[in-house]
């Protein structure tokens, strides 16, 4: 659905008041930081049992309100206009339902459910009930992305023929925690992680998946999950994806190496406003530009390494515009910016892609 408008809870005019459930790395460091700078949005309730994170939360945002469960925050449901879902991932599905028969539309962290079936019936529940479910998919607005996305709107590539993306990281030692647990509920591993964003961006570049292969593997000691995974998509329109997500790259590869029958892009390096969210920065003048060293080249016939090609100025990477988005949806019936029905399509590749590398076949869609 493309949501409808929405009126708030308070006085006409005043912003929409917004629960966020979870203060880890997903609530305190992305959605807070952007919620809190979105025009029409305000940062009303933090649900965290964790007194350390209560502290952090009220340290950052001193007029917000603290609640230890997810309960607190539907018992008063018609004071708030939007729930924020950024707990771990198991509980994405149980706290949009419960958002969604409160009555309240919903941002759900990715990857929105553990399966597309999951994600499928939270969509026919937002549908059912009138109210917008989005998912968080911030990497759409990645610098490098914004950028493949202009040079594909203007032919600079010509057809493309491969797409290489990669998500690499050096963690030779596990760090823990749900999201490298081996169980099998907490959705945790590789996978639904980066996975989650290096397929989502493959299918809105490049469309439908036809068929996936995937390899996937458990690579340091002591890990539980998967910590270096390759994906191979084969799309509808004949595009290949070749995406890597990893923890055990001693030496990391391309951010993306885009080849077509005119020319190729090849950007290095990450784009810097999760790092900026991290060290403290918000949002403001300057916000997600990065160096021109940095900035990827286009070019045909001569690695860019020694020079070949043109430099190709990096767009500002943009994550302000999700939330922007959301609200002009709550507010006016705009479209939403990343719908579920989109998601599941990329679990419908996730679910494959552990098919495939489990079962050692190429599954098709």
């Amino acid at each position: 659905m493309t949501g409808t408008p929405l009126g708030t809870s308070g006085t006409p005019g005043s912003p929409l008041r917004v629960g966020l459930v979870g203060y880890g790395l997903a609530g305190s460091v992305f959605h807070a930081p952007l919620i809190a700078a979105t025009e029409g949005l305000a940062l009303d309730t933090v649900v965290t049992s964790n007194p350390e994170r209560q502290q952090q939360a009220r340290a950052e945002f001193p007029d917000v309100r603290l609640a230890a469960g997810p309960d607190e925050l539907f018992d008063r449901a018609g004071e708030l206009d939007l729930i924020v879902v950024a707990s771990p991932n198991k509980t994405h599905v149980p706290l949009a339902t419960a958002a969604l028969h409160a009555g309240l539309p919903v941002v759900v962290d990715k990857p929105v459910a553990g399966t597309a079936a999951e994600a499928r019936e939270l969509a026919a529940l937002a549908e059912e009930r009138g109210l917008l479910l989005s998912v968080f998919q911030n990497r759409r607005w990645d610098n490098d992305f914004l950028t493949l996305r202009k040079l594909l709107a203007e032919g600079e590539l010509g057809d493309v023929w491969r797409f290489e993306s990669r998500f690499e990281r050096w963690r030779p030692k596990p760090k823990g925690g749900w999201r490298e647990s081996g169980d099998p509920a907490e959705i945790g591993g590789l996978l639904y992680d980066l996975g989650s964003h290096v397929v989502d961006q493959a299918l809105v570049l490049f469309g439908p998946a036809a068929a996936v292969y995937a390899e996937s593997d458990i690579r340091r000691p002591g890990a539980e999950t998967d910590d270096d995974t390759f994906i191979a998509i084969t799309h509808a329109g004949g595009v290949r994806s070749h995406l890597y997500v990893s923890a055990t790259t001693a030496q990391l590869g391309p951010r993306f190496r885009v080849l077509g029958s005119a020319a190729g892009y090849v950007k290095y390096g990450l784009d810097p406003q999760e790092a900026a969210l991290r060290e403290g920065h918000r949002p403001g003048p300057g916000w997600g530009v990065e160096p021109e060293s940095l900035w990827g080249r286009v070019g045909a016939g001569e690695s860019p390494v020694t020079g070949g090609g043109r430099p190709e100025p990096t767009l500002p990477g943009d994550y302000p515009a999700y939330y922007a988005a959301v609200a002009k949806a709550l507010l006016e019936g705009a479209p939403n910016p990343v719908t579920a029905l989109e998601a599941a399509a990329a679990l419908d590749v996730l679910e494959a892609a552990r098919r495939s590398a489990h079962e050692k076949v190429t599954v098709t869609l």
